[in-house]
């Protein structure tokens, strides 16, 4: 299966949901990281897909009391698999899921790594307003020109061995320059799994999916950062306050 007619005729979801009440205002997609290449199916316990709970889990507390709806995209296999972009067809999938069970609502994406990237591909379909990046895949020549008009912020951490920060500030930058509204965060004494400083992480991300949920305003230096257009270069390098 490669395409998303193919997840629909096979009656498979493309969401686990993790919260979903039955008329939600907006929806949050949680994508999780992977493999460059994979062709086998995901396991349940896969540890990048738990490495995401903690973050499913701030979200869930973050919009209690609030119709929003929280849920995991579900990857047919583990790896991006070059020209395939299998996870970014999932995304797209799950997006269209949310349209055809809730209506026009819109979506806010938060992405991991490999998951970061199949965010930002599938950032262009209308519902998306805004992507939560963390530690994103950005190589070279990936499109930026389906975030305009869309928020999006980034976290990376400088150190991170396995995705490129210097990748994901030269995307940032062109986001901006395709007319995204941007700001990124610099991360320092983690790394690419977020297991140190994993409640900074988690406190950032959170607050940033709620403010594109309009549940709580931005902090002071992102507004700043997301009023920046053309080729500024500002606002990519916040620095990740500590908790």
């Amino acid at each position: 299966m490669t395409d998303t007619q193919d997840l629909r005729t096979a009656g498979r979801s493309a969401i686990r949901w993790r919260r979903a009440p039955g008329r939600p205002k907006a929806v949050v997609l949680v994508l999780h990281g992977g493999r460059s290449e994979g062709p086998e199916p995901l396991r349940r316990w896969n540890p990048a897909r738990l490495r995401m709970r903690p973050f499913s889990s701030a979200l869930l507390a973050a919009v209690r009391g609030e119709q929003v709806a929280v849920g995991e995209v579900a990857y047919r296999v583990r790896g991006w698999n070059g020209p395939l972009a299998d996870a970014a067809v999932d995304a797209a999938a799950a997006i269209e899921q949310v349209a055809r069970d809730f209506g026009p609502v819109p979506v806010v994406l938060l992405g991991h790594s490999m998951g970061g990237r199949a965010a930002l591909r599938a950032a262009g379909a209308d519902p998306v307003t805004g992507v939560v990046a963390l530690a994103p895949w950005c190589p070279p020549g990936e499109p930026s020109a389906q975030l305009a008009g869309k928020r999006l912020v980034t976290l990376h951490d400088v150190a991170d061995r396995v995705t490129d920060p210097r990748e994901t500030r030269a995307f940032a930058l062109a986001a901006r320059e395709a007319g995204a509204e941007v700001a990124g965060y610099t991360v320092r004494g983690s790394g690419h799994a977020m297991l140190r400083r994993g409640r900074d992480w988690q406190a950032a991300a959170t607050g940033l999916v709620a403010a594109m949920l309009g549940l709580r305003p931005f902090p002071d230096q992102v507004s700043a950062a997301l009023a920046l257009r053309g080729g500024d270069p500002g606002g990519l390098d916040l620095e990740l306050p500590s908790r």
